[in-house]
């Protein structure tokens, strides 16, 4: 008995290790305002000087106003980062806004560095992502003013204004930069472009086809 309880024990204090590993670290002061002047490099940026420190290193103005959606996807991301927002910087948080024109979309894409939680402000909104491979599942919902969606980390996901009118949707992320790859802009807008015959296995299509679509991202 002795044995099994030192095994378990073990067993906890290794798994315990594993997650803490896993997570992010605490931050180790009340804030760490970016210094982007700093010539050090670090998993993020160097801390600003506290006495440096200013109300408008935390600080972001405009994401009440409707942005543009005059566009070929009908939507306009208003997405304030550490970049935007200094005092971001360690806490692995951000936000971003979307307006989207009718049936406005906010194609396939994933953020590499978070999971997102999204609202809906105004407007009708089909959300959706799509598990990892073999299953490839799509979970999708039609969203209402006041409803919230979250999509798991670094999965692909999208949405599209299904109202008649104009939409607002804010989301929070848990990273201070959480990346964004659009999945047509990656695999036929890259630079330089991906091989033709590569394209056209994977989606089992004519190399004139991939022709096209690599041209839209010119």
């Amino acid at each position: 008995m002795t044995n099994l309880v030192l095994k378990l024990a073990s067993l906890l204090v290794l798994t315990w290790s594993t997650l803490s590993l896993a997570h992010e670290p605490s931050p180790l002061q009340d804030f760490c305002v970016a210094d982007f002047k700093s010539p050090v490099r670090v998993n993020g940026f160097a801390c600003l000087d506290p006495n440096q420190v200013t109300a408008d290193h935390f600080l972001f103005r405009g994401l009440n106003i409707p942005g543009n959606t005059s566009n070929p996807l009908g939507s306009f991301v208003n997405r304030p980062t550490v970049l935007e927002i200094p005092g971001l910087n360690t806490l692995g948080i951000s936000t971003v806004r979307v307006d989207y024109a009718p049936r406005g979309v906010v194609p396939p894409h994933r953020h590499p560095r978070a999971a997102e939680i999204l609202t809906v402000l105004e407007g009708t909104v089909l959300v959706g992502f799509v598990t990892s491979d073999p299953e490839n599942r799509l979970i999708s919902k039609v969203l209402h003013k006041g409803d919230v969606f979250v999509f798991p980390f670094g999965l692909i996901h999208f949405q599209q204004n299904v109202g008649e009118n104009n939409a607002v949707t804010i989301a929070f992320l848990s990273s201070q930069n959480p990346g964004v790859i659009a999945i047509a802009n990656t695999l036929f807008g890259s630079d330089p472009p991906i091989n033709n015959d590569v394209l056209a296995k994977a989606f089992q299509v004519d190399k004139s086809i991939i022709k096209k679509l690599q041209a839209q991202f010119v």
